[in-house]
């Protein structure tokens, strides 16, 4: 049993340094007590790979190092894979919803960037999106709208997935594309 621990400890430390995690809101809340006040910390952190797997978590505690700890872990448990293409945007728009949270993502060119409001950007920068356009539509606490985020990004397929579902090939789900060099040697010809 002890040697078991001791690989599933390995195993988390090698895994540890591949994920990224983002502060996203700090928050200060007070007790007041007979003596005084007593002051503790809720945190909100985002962890991701940055490779398509991200999750969230929260973590409340006296100090503010403890909450992000506590915060980092259950993020690390509670993570999504998402397809990305070609690494770098979505596969298609879509719309996420959390309670009075929600947020629209749409797919972008090459060097667009991430063009999101800050929790959003948070969660975009830990999956390794480079190119995406994205507005929070209702609610601005920072908690739904990540909420909102993940729930839109769940609902993403790729078209390797959609072909799979419906027992097709990926070029039969896909757009018929016109090749750029037939076109080109098309106009040499009438020219």
């Amino acid at each position: 049993m002890a040697r078991e621990d001791n690989r599933r400890d390995r195993r988390e430390r090698d895994e540890a340094p591949e994920f990224a995690d983002r502060l996203v809101a700090i928050n200060r809340v007070s007790k007041t007590v007979k003596g005084g006040k007593r002051f503790g910390f809720a945190a909100l952190v985002v962890v991701g790979d940055q490779k398509g797997r991200v999750g969230f978590g929260k973590g409340k505690a006296k100090e503010v190092p403890e909450a992000i700890r506590k915060a980092t872990e259950q993020a690390k448990r509670q993570m999504i894979r998402v397809p990305l293409r070609e690494g770098r945007t979505l596969h298609h728009d879509m719309e996420g919803r959390h309670g009075a949270g929600r947020v629209v993502m749409r797919t972008a060119p090459t060097g667009t960037g991430i063009i999101a409001g800050g929790p959003m950007r948070a969660v975009f920068e830990m999956l390794g999106i480079q190119d995406v356009v994205a507005k929070s539509i209702g609610s601005q606490n920072p908690y739904n709208m990540i909420r909102a985020t993940l729930n839109g990004l769940q609902k993403e397929s790729s078209p390797r997935q959609v072909a799979q579902r419906r027992g097709k090939k990926v070029a039969d789900i896909l757009p018929k594309r016109e090749d750029a060099p037939a076109d080109s040697s098309h106009v040499a010809e009438e020219a």
